[in-house]
């Protein structure tokens, strides 16, 4: 591995350490997509890191190749997932339907790790279940105990697993989701998780699928603090590392397409696990061949996105939807800025009155939009498409239309 500043450019994969990594992708120099700019800070250079894809040829691990700090990207987070109608309503029913098929009682824990400000975890506390949230952010494991959910401020890791476990601190069920992808050291993480894990219990983990990505140009979901895209060919090998068995996989749509991991101990796969490495193997997942085409398919979808909102842009304002982290890498990627999108509306205060990184696109509430009405509206956060529509059910009735830049350009 190579030291830049604040950042690593890592030459071995990050689950198996082979050095046979090939290149898939480059999105060129980005910034860090949450490091949202305050106003006095506008005029002060931004870091930028480069952001290349890579396939590990030996354990099938899609990955990017530079890690920056984790106490430059999550000690301070701008990201709630308490702002997500979608992500509740998905949080709530997996809460109860793993309440209700593991047998979830005022005896079980519950932990979760990267809690955020305890969307989840709330879900159990008011069915009586103990929930334990591990979150490094401190603004955000602030508001999650505020709400009454116990937090850990630390980053998960072999280390912190131990501790709780020499305190009798063992779980039924943990979560992690959209967090695999974010971690530096997957292994100390995992098996972190198998120290944690009480004989009987299981982890639950949710992170992007990398076959969505693919198929559906996700290019966006890509940023420095996705470090890795995972296959369940990536994941059982790492899995198994540490004692655990993959005995369920299971596709789910929230965040433009998930993988759902169930992990173990001492079990066996289940006939669905069997059958998606199949599938996975079918479709070539394992061999660098599947990822080729990538590129050229990102390339084209960017051109066609600039080339709609130049045609676009004379018949009046276009704003955006959503200060997301793949709407920084959209707009970086594109070269899109002020001199065509006036401003991003979202929903989270922690973010408005705040710039985009790179763009410096002023961030405000969703009310503007009816207050301004621009023309067209540039859906950064098009994995929530329904919901936003139906939020903005008034901008749209007054004649305002969304552009969806993923996973082919539309404008409705």
């Amino acid at each position: 591995m190579k030291a830049t500043q604040r950042a690593v450019v890592e030459d071995r994969c990050r689950s198996c350490r082979s050095t046979r990594l090939s290149p898939v992708l480059s999105l060129g120099k980005t910034p860090l997509a949450n490091a949202l700019v305050p106003l006095d800070r506008l005029d002060h250079a931004e870091a930028v890191y480069p952001l290349d894809l890579v396939f590990c040829n030996d354990c099938s691990l899609v990955q990017i190749t530079v890690t920056v700090s984790p106490e430059e990207l999550f000690r301070n987070y701008v990201y709630l997932s308490s702002y997500s109608d979608t992500m509740l309503a998905h949080a709530k029913r997996l809460a109860a339907d793993l309440i209700q098929d593991r047998h979830l009682s005022d005896q079980s824990l519950v932990v979760e790790v990267a809690s955020n400000d305890g969307y989840l975890l709330k879900n159990y506390l008011q069915a009586g279940v103990p929930v334990l949230g591990i979150e490094p952010a401190l603004n955000v494991a602030r508001l999650a105990i505020k709400e009454g959910v116990p937090t850990l401020t630390d980053f998960f890791g072999l280390d912190v697993a131990k501790r709780l476990a020499s305190e009798g601190k063992l779980a039924d069920v943990i979560h992690a989701h959209n967090v695999l992808a974010h971690v530096a050291d997957l292994n100390g993480v995992v098996a972190g998780m198998a120290r944690l894990l009480k004989p009987d219990g299981i982890v639950v983990v949710e992170a992007p699928y990398v076959r969505d990505m693919i198929e559906k140009t996700e290019f966006d979901t890509i940023y420095h603090e996705h470090l890795c895209y995972f296959s369940a060919s990536s994941v059982v090998p790492l899995f198994a590392r540490h004692g655990l068995t993959i005995v369920g996989l299971q596709r789910v749509p929230i965040h433009g397409g998930s993988l759902r991991i169930t992990a173990a101990k001492a079990a066996a796969p289940s006939a669905g696990v069997r059958e998606m490495l199949a599938e996975e193997t079918a479709l070539g997942l394992d061999r660098l061949a599947y990822y080729t085409s990538f590129g050229d398919r990102v390339r084209h979808l960017r051109e066609e996105l600039v080339g709609t909102l130049r045609r676009l842009r004379p018949e009046g304002d276009i704003a955006a939807y959503g200060a997301t982290a793949k709407g920084c890498t959209l707009l970086s990627y594109a070269g899109i800025g002020r001199e065509t999108v006036e401003f991003v509306v979202d929903r989270n205060p922690l973010k408005q009155g705040l710039f985009t990184p790179g763009s410096h696109l002023p961030i405000v509430p969703p009310e503007k939009l009816v207050e301004s009405m621009p023309a067209y509206v540039l859906l950064l956060a098009w994995n929530l498409a329904d919901e936003v529509m139906q939020q903005q059910s008034e901008y749209r009735s007054s004649g305002g239309r969304f552009i969806i830049p993923v996973p082919e350009v539309q404008v409705v």
